[in-house]
């Protein structure tokens, strides 16, 4: 990665990443998931985003389907990171993604909470109804 990487961790510092590009923007889901774990979501390519720490340091919960991969740190809670399949350009009708979805083309889903040394409140945020969606 280039020196305008972009380093994250959670509280603890048990878990540690870093992206290759700053977030253009995030996304705030209003589904009960996505709320109750308090994050705001800014997405990347499995090549943009680059785990520092073992993966088997991390705690995944999969609340829907086996291919929604959404982790947290075990030792302090924090929300780090989602592997899900790539869902962008279904948010407008949920049910063609499940119909149509490659689970194989994965997005990474980063907790904007968590980046160091980063002014998060330069990044615009859009609203997602995922509460009425699904």
């Amino acid at each position: 990665m280039s020196d305008s990487r972009i380093m994250g961790s959670c509280h603890c510092g048990q878990t540690r990443f870093e992206l290759s590009t700053p977030p253009q923007n995030a996304t705030r889901c209003t589904c009960t998931f996505c709320t109750k774990r308090g994050v705001l979501w800014i997405y990347y390519d499995p090549a943009e985003f680059r785990l520092l720490t073992p993966l088997a340091d991390q705690t995944r919960y999969s609340p829907t389907t086996p291919e929604n991969k959404h982790y947290f740190c075990p030792t302090c809670g924090c929300s780090t990171f989602s592997d899900n399949p790539d869902y962008s350009g279904f948010a407008e009708n949920w049910e063609e993604a499940e119909a149509g979805l490659d689970v194989t083309r994965r997005r990474f889903g980063v907790n904007l909470w968590l980046l160091d040394d980063f002014d998060i409140r330069a990044v615009p945020v859009i609203e997602l109804d995922g509460l009425n969606q699904w």
